[in-house]
Order: C-alpha cells, then structure tokens, then sequence
C-alpha cells in the first residue's frame, strides 16, 4: 500500500521549492513553478482526471471521479508546495530506522546538531518507527511535502483499489503558505467542492478548525538627529521612541509566555537609527473581540507617543492578514465528525485544538469553502531539527482514504 510513499517523499525535499516574501510573482519562486509541474506530470500518471496547473494562483489541481452511483459531497485535499525561511538548498534526508525511542540522533558528522530527548522530549513517541531527519544544515521540507506525498499515496491507493468507495475527490498543491499569501488567489468555483481538508498539522491525531486571527503593524518612527554634545530639548531618538512604544505593550502577552487560547503581540523586526526606526509586529488572537482590542491598542499607543510633538512622528500600516476559521466551520460541523470519527476507525486518537497560526484553510474557509487542517506528521518544523515518523505519514494517508470512504457510505 505504501511503497511508494517513502520514496516520493524523499524526492519532494530534495527539490528546493522555498517562498520568498519579498517576491511580486505567483508564486514567489520559480524552483515552485517547476515543482507544480512535476507534481501536475505525476497526478496525470496516476491516472486522475481534469488535471490542471493555474498559472494565475500557481496551484496544480485534479480530480478523482466518483466510483459510486449516489451523490454524496465532494471533498478537497490540499496541502502547500512551499517552504519556510530557512535554508532548503542541498535537503539531504537521513533515515534512521527502528529508532528505540531515547537514543541521541547525531544530524551533521560533527555532532553539533543533534535531536535528543532532553531539548525534544516528543522523540520518546516514536520509539520503533522510522524517522526522517535533515543532516543539520537545512530543514526537512516536511512542512508540507509530507502532506503532498501522503494526498498523493492517498490517491494512488483508490485508482488501484476500486473496492474502496469514494465520491468526487479533487486534490490541490499550492504555492507561498508560509509566506502567507498562498490562497489569495485560490480560485474555489474552479475547485468546486463541498469541503476540503489541509494536510498540514504536525504529530499524528491533530485535527484542527480553530486558528488565530491575525494582522501585521509596520510601524516607521521619524525622529530628529543632532550632534549628541548639543542634543538637549532638541534630538529626538527614533531608536527611543521604539523601545518606548514596545515598552507600552503588555510584556507578558508574547509568543514565550502563551499559549493555547493566549493571544500575542509578537516583535517580529526592529532596526533603526537616531534618524529613523522600522518596526514590525504580528498580532494573533483566537477572539475576534480580543483581536479588534489589541489592534486598537497598538493605535492608541501611536496616538500617546504622538502627543507631545508637533508633527507625526509614528507611522503605523496596519492590515488584517487572515481570520479564525472556526467562525466557519462551526456553522456545519459534520466535517469535523467525519475526520474524527475516521480517526478512531483507525485507533488514532483525535487531538482538537487551535492552530497557533494559520493555514491556507483559514483564507479557503472565508472564499467559500469550509477547511480544517489535519495532521500530516512533521515535528519540529522550519529549521535544521525538523523530522518526520514514516508511520505517521502512513497514518495520515491512511486517515484520507478513510474520509473518502466513509462520506461515500
């Protein structure tokens, strides 16, 4: 059933696809234009039909046509071809096999880098399984080819099993997740489904409808830059008046010192001089009062700062990124039972909780349809620690065709 998820996984990360946030293009790189064509040959020989690669938004589609006679709802399973800020060039996988759960994994020869149970206790889960590591220098890439692979394996497993009944099934493999403009342009009438699914949580039993809110502040302060020796009642320190503004923020309500429900105000960039001085943040909360609050805040602290002098000397964009998705999905939670209950036909034992960030299910759920996101395996994601559990993608892959087949009953 699975031999050829492995294998398709490993030529995934190895093909460089990072995004790039300072890009005009769809998509932003062209090492994902080239992937979207080389998954679009493979979807074609696997034998799905209408297969497509929209060169407008990027995304590679198919469909798999029903095999049964009644009309049951059609379902979407899509996962994102790019990856995170980090180096992907050179991705070379390391596949440690019967792992025993406590042994420290060496990634580069040196040992520099290594995954241990101390700084990452969640290896003690995958005692006797078979993980796939990077060799300390790049990330993994499982964020979220492990989620192409599994939608892939998931597919080629019903076109050569017809005893498993389905419904439509289409597929989508998209550009720029994580760089948070991938779904812009998702076209949903011409996916044309019911609902769908993002293959794109972590360890295995995450089923997730639930994401943060969120917006970013690019804040630039002008001050006035004289000679130190005769600054007095004259300088204004633009590099001050940041540390003051960050100052005025709540200092616990930060990403280190939250979590679940907690919402955050989170520092992302900060340079400056005397002169000038550019601020960003992102902001996250699940609550949409809380969310309206905080950007409120940020404003009302550009407003105090303002006030003592004769001019604007903070200047703040501010602009809404994307919604808690849960405001959607709550209206028909049927979707939600059927990956559950999918799981525990498969003695995987749902975990339901918020995303501490987002999915391109949050922008899908807003354009019309309904998109939770489902655990495709990977830990430790975006950088040189990430790995992933062969056992977990075959769970994930798994837990597709069982939804498939489940709705067609």
């Amino acid at each position: 059933m699975y031999e050829n998820l492995l294998p398709r996984f490993l030529r995934y990360v190895k093909t460089e696809t990072r995004s790039n946030p300072n890009s005009e293009t769809t998509p932003s790189t062209q090492t994902q234009v080239a992937f979207a064509q080389t998954l679009k040959k493979e979807l074609e020989e696997l034998g799905m039909s209408d297969v497509i690669y929209n060169e407008t938004n990027g995304f590679v589609i198919a469909t798999l046509p029903s095999n049964i006679e009644k009309d049951v709802r059609s379902i979407g399973f899509i996962a994102h071809m790019d990856t995170a800020d980090f180096n992907a060039v050179n991705v070379n996988p390391q596949i440690i096999e019967n792992y025993d759960g406590e042994s420290t994994i060496k990634l580069d020869s040196d040992g520099k880098f290594t995954l241990n149970t101390t700084d990452f206790p969640n290896l003690k889960n995958y005692a006797n399984q078979t993980l796939i590591t990077t060799d300390g220098t790049t990330l993994l890439g499982a964020d979220d080819k492990s989620g192409i692979a599994e939608i892939m394996t998931a597919m080629e497993i019903m076109i050569n099993d017809p005893s498993i009944k389905h419904g439509t099934i289409r597929v989508a493999f998209g550009p720029d997740e994580e760089i948070g403009v991938g779904a812009d342009k998702f076209d949903v009438e011409q996916f044309n489904v019911d609902f769908a699914y993002t293959m794109d949580g972590g360890p295995v039993g995450e089923l997730q409808y639930e994401t943060f809110n969120a917006a970013q502040a690019e804040i630039t302060i002008q001050g006035k830059n004289v000679h130190p020796g005769t600054a007095k009642n004259t300088m204004i320190n633009a590099i001050q008046l940041a540390i003051d503004f960050q100052n005025q923020l709540p200092q616990n309500e930060v990403p280190e010192k939250t979590d679940g429900y907690e919402g955050f105000f989170h520092l992302a960039q900060m340079s400056g001089t005397p002169e000038e001085a550019k601020m960003t943040y992102i902001i996250r909360d699940h609550d949409r009062e809380k969310f309206e609050a905080r950007k409120a805040l940020i404003l009302k602290i550009q407003e105090i700062i303002n006030q003592p002098f004769d001019q604007e000397r903070v200047q703040i964009d501010l602009f809404d990124q994307y919604y808690n998705m849960g405001e959607v999905i709550e209206k028909d939670m049927s979707i939600i039972e059927l990956a559950k209950n999918a799981m525990i036909e498969l003695n995987i034992d749902p975990l339901i909780e918020p995303v501490r960030g987002g999915t391109d299910g949050s922008k899908i759920s807003y354009l019309g349809i309904p998109t939770p996101n489902i655990f495709a395996g990977g830990e430790n994601m975006h950088g040189r620690f990430e790995f992933v559990s062969l056992q977990s993608m075959e769970k994930a892959t798994d837990v597709i065709v069982k939804i498939a087949e489940s709705n067609a009953k």
